[in-house]
């Protein structure tokens, strides 16, 4: 018997193998349904990550992980395994024997079984491992150097201190450089060109070139936020951390660079050691240059080599000088040439001083008037002691030469702001009509035209200048030159002899009572950064203040705002404060009340008591629980009213709201939002609020499927509207404007921005080609908009005023419109466009761009993905060249 033992082994074996077989078999079709439903998890997050990863390279412009990249490879070839599985199983199931569930081939099923489970388990790991990934992508490397704008025709003169720099940058025993000099005399230009000549220089031996603006006051921490950026050192953590902290970390990676770093506008030595920067001459050849107007702080820095930038030779001056006043008036008269050579000598070779006085003198045309400015400047003192008094009383001209008093006002204001400090045109604007500068005009858009007129005149007389900013493509920005400014408040404070007349404080921290009392004399004051005040042992005395801009981070001392006896305005916006005082309802004299933006919940009812108060601006108030009543509708002379951005007000409060403003006389400048169609009937009901609203947000709107909208609107912003479907203008009588345009007042003459976010149903906007002056489109999420205008609509569409359709516009933006297919029916020469962005409009294969849209001196950026811009239609291939080189693809 003993051959029976192995023979019941064998047969044991093959009992479990085909039963293991026949539990795959019988399993099978369990299996496959966990696997389709594995696979649809797997699918899900799969697009998750995806999502995550797309989100972040286009949005955060950052690179994707090798991790997530493998990831995500391993999970397309799982879906394509598994469909490739799933087939065959269904084609195995065809084949079974007829009138059974027996497969015919019992090996080929068991193998096919198997791979079930084993693709099952492995889609299941591979999700499960989706979902435990972090982090996606990670920022890209920064480049080298990172270019500074420079005019075509930088300042002449600066050739030889710039080949001396460039000289010493490449001699190993000099590792720190300072360039001294008078402000204006062309040292951050200077120092611009030696940044990019770092773009094109055969050196590249360094591996980092960093701009710092440091201005003053000095303030470190602002100094290490700009390196740890152009470092790119994680945001995680760096906020808490404390000085020294901050320090170390920049300390240990510039260790491990050759660095440059060029440092912008130095006022008092900087201590690089608590800045983080490493001590040169440790073997890394590192270079520190950087720019100041005293040759003080170049000793101060250690400099080991220090270089003055002079004034201009009197050659070189009077061509800038000839350059800046132009030929045509140079050329009026024959003595001209000989006064003006005259006129550039009393600048000294000060290239800002030539520069602001050539504008000046720009429009001067007879010998009478030259000889008339050459006497006025010349009565100006030469030495007065000071490098900043020279200055300013040369400078000084420019503000003598301002046509009125209004202007002059208007200028002296902005140096309530800090150095480099970007101005929003619109809040200056609305600052002057609050201090009464513009009090000429009873109309608000007539005011905030002649403030724009103001600004443009500033701006060409250089004591204003144009921003270049990230902040906003669309939105203005102006900064003052730190000389202007400085010559600004000097001017403001009389010269210097009333040295707190204007009171300007950057984040000093606490302001203590003693320094509170030198205020006594002020007319404005500005208190920027987080500034505190002290309590006060009792109400200080302002009898002179008309102005306080305060950005504080806690609230003002109690009876701060009693003694203030002519005060119009207060502007509180971008604050930390969380309560108002009610004692600000006591200021008779107020005009102007900005709270935009502040942690401000309630508002106090005495301030139905301002009975002078023009302009309220309530922006962006998101923790406002609500709006008393009757506060508004006490305001008996408001003009302009801005509440837009809010987080949500109640529907009872929308409407009082509404009722309140139309209850005023002199109402005429509304910026709202509204949430509810309750409210917009009610805004549309009324001529008053139709014609007084020029900003408008609609916004969570349902309901609404037609919208129209009254000439006055300047603004409107459409979000989350699902059943909107159409925008329509309405006269103020009540007409319904079409296509051909009755007369020029039935158009949007005013309309500047639109901006429509996820209104699905909207089928087009054929409502702007009445807006002859629209500066920026936006159209985003909208799924059926298949043309912006309509073709019929582009037909004999030339606005009456001789402008045609989007003549004005800047900025167009079109994302994720799957239907659109044209933005206009013709071609159009676009003479405005800046900048145009295109993402995810797969249908949009034509552009309606002429030749003369490449021409453009305004072109600055085409933007899209690279699929999209090879898949465009062109007319002439002429303008697909032309446009090409502006052309800047998208990361996919």
């Amino acid at each position: 018997m003993d051959f029976v033992s192995p023979v019941l082994d064998v047969a044991s074996l093959i009992c479990n193998c085909v039963g293991e077989r026949a539990d795959h078999l019988r399993r099978l079709p369990q299996n496959l349904d966990s696997l389709r439903a594995e696979r649809e998890n797997l699918n899900d997050v799969y697009k998750d990550v995806k999502e995550r990863v797309e989100r972040e390279e286009n949005l955060e412009k950052k690179k994707r992980t090798h991790v997530v990249d493998g990831w995500i490879g391993r999970a397309e070839a799982m879906e394509k395994e598994v469909k490739e599985l799933l087939d065959r199983c269904d084609e195995e199931n065809q084949k079974k024997c007829f009138g059974t569930c027996c497969p015919r081939n019992c090996r080929s099923s068991y193998k096919l079984a198997k791979m079930v489970r084993e693709k099952m388990d492995a889609a299941a790991e591979l999700r499960s491992e989706g979902r435990n990934i972090q982090v996606v992508a990670v920022p890209l490397p920064s480049p080298h150097v990172i270019e500074r704008p420079l005019e075509e025709k930088p300042v002449v003169g600066l050739d030889s201190p710039f080949r001396e720099v460039w000289r010493l940058l490449q001699d190993k025993q000099v590792g720190s450089i300072g360039i001294y000099g008078m402000g204006g005399v062309g040292k951050t230009t200077l120092l611009k060109k030696i940044n990019n000549k770092f773009l094109q220089s055969s050196i590249e031996a360094f591996d980092i070139v960093i701009w710092v603006v440091v201005s003053r006051p000095t303030n470190l921490e602002r100094v290490q936020e700009t390196i740890r950026s152009r470092l790119q050192i994680p945001d995680n953590g760096w906020k808490g951390r404390q000085e020294d902290d901050k320090a170390a970390e920049i300390c240990r990676i510039l260790k491990t660079k050759k660095f440059v770093l060029l440092l912008d506008d130095i006022w008092e030595p900087l201590d690089l050691l608590r800045v983080g920067i490493p001590p040169l001459g440790d073997g890394n050849q590192s270079k520190i240059v950087f720019t100041t107007r005293s040759a003080d702080v170049c000793r101060g820095m250690a400099a080991q080599e220090s270089i003055k930038v002079e004034c201009l030779e009197e050659k070189e001056a009077f061509s800038l000088f000839q350059a800046k006043v132009g030929e045509d008036t140079l050329n009026s008269h024959p003595d001209i040439p000989k006064l003006a050579e005259m006129v550039a000598k009393e600048c000294k070779g000060l290239p800002l001083a030539l520069i602001v006085i050539a504008r000046a003198m720009a429009s001067a045309e007879t010998p009478e008037e030259w000889e008339r400015n050459l006497q006025k400047l010349r009565l100006y003192p030469k030495d007065v002691a000071g490098t900043e008094n020279d200055l300013f009383s040369v400078l000084a001209f420019s503000y003598d030469s301002l046509p009125d008093e209004a202007t002059k006002s208007c200028f002296l204001y902005c140096s309530l702001f800090l150095e480099d400090y970007l101005i929003p045109s619109e809040r200056l604007i609305q600052l002057w009509i609050g201090e009464g500068f513009l009090d000429e005009y009873d109309d608000i858009q007539e005011a905030r035209n002649q403030g724009g007129e103001i600004i443009e005149r500033l701006m060409h007389a250089c004591l204003m200048e144009a921003a270049t900013t990230n902040l906003s493509i669309e939105r203005r920005y102006l900064k003052m030159h730190d000389v202007i400014r400085d010559m600004a408040l000097w001017l403001a404070c009389e010269k210097g002899k009333k040295k707190n007349k204007f009171v300007v404080k950057d984040g000093i921290g606490l302001i203590r009572a003693q320094e509170v009392d030198k205020w006594k004399d002020a007319q404005r004051i500005a208190l920027w950064n987080d500034t505190s005040i002290e309590e006060l042992r009792k109400p200080p005395c302002f009898p002179n203040m008309e102005t306080l801009i305060g950005c504080m981070k806690s609230t003002f001392p109690s009876g701060f705002f009693t003694n203030m006896f002519v005060i119009r305005v207060l502007d509180f916006s971008n604050n930390k404060i969380l309560e108002l005082p009610a004692e600000i309802g006591n200021l008779a004299t107020l005009q102007y009340l900005n709270l935009s933006y502040t942690r401000i919940k309630y508002l106090p009812i005495e301030l139905k008591n301002l009975k002078k108060l023009r302009c309220l601006i309530l922006d962006g108030l998101y923790l406002l629980a609500s709006l008393p009543s009757q506060i508004v509708s006490s305001l008996s002379s408001l003009l302009l009213f801005s509440m837009k951005s809010y987080s949500s007000l109640s529907l009872a409060d929308e409407i009082m709201l509404l009722e309140e403003l139309e209850q005023l006389e002199h109402i005429n400048d509304i910026s709202i939002k509204l949430l509810s169609i309750q409210s917009i009937q009610r805004l549309f009901e009324s001529h008053k609020l139709r014609r007084s609203t020029t900003v408008l947000e609609v916004a969570l709107c349902r309901g609404v499927n037609q919208l129209q909208l009254s000439p006055s609107i300047k603004t409107l912003e459409l979000v989350n509207c699902d059943e909107l479907e159409e925008v329509k203008i309405i006269h103020f009588e009540k007409q319904v404007v079409t296509s051909k345009l009755p007369n020029p007042e039935c158009c949007f003459n005013r309309l500047l921005s639109v901006h429509i976010h996820i209104c699905e149903k909207l089928l087009n906007l054929n409502c702007l080609i009445h807006a002859p002056k629209l500066q920026s489109l936006h159209i985003a999420y909208s799924k059926i908009i298949e043309k912006v205008i309509e073709d019929e609509r582009s037909e004999g569409s030339e606005i009456e005023s001789g402008l045609s359709v989007f003549s004005r516009l800047m900025y167009l933006t079109l994302v994720d419109l799957p239907k659109l297919e044209s933005i206009y029916g013709h071609v159009l020469p676009f003479p405005s466009l800046r900048r145009i962005g295109v993402r995810r409009c797969p249908r949009l294969k034509r552009l309606p761009f002429d030749s003369s849209t490449s021409m453009s001196k305004n072109l600055e950026e085409i933007r899209g993905g690279q699929k999209w811009w090879d898949g465009l239609e062109w007319e002439d291939q002429t303008i697909m060249h032309n446009l090409t080189p502006y052309f800047s693809s998208l990361t996919p």
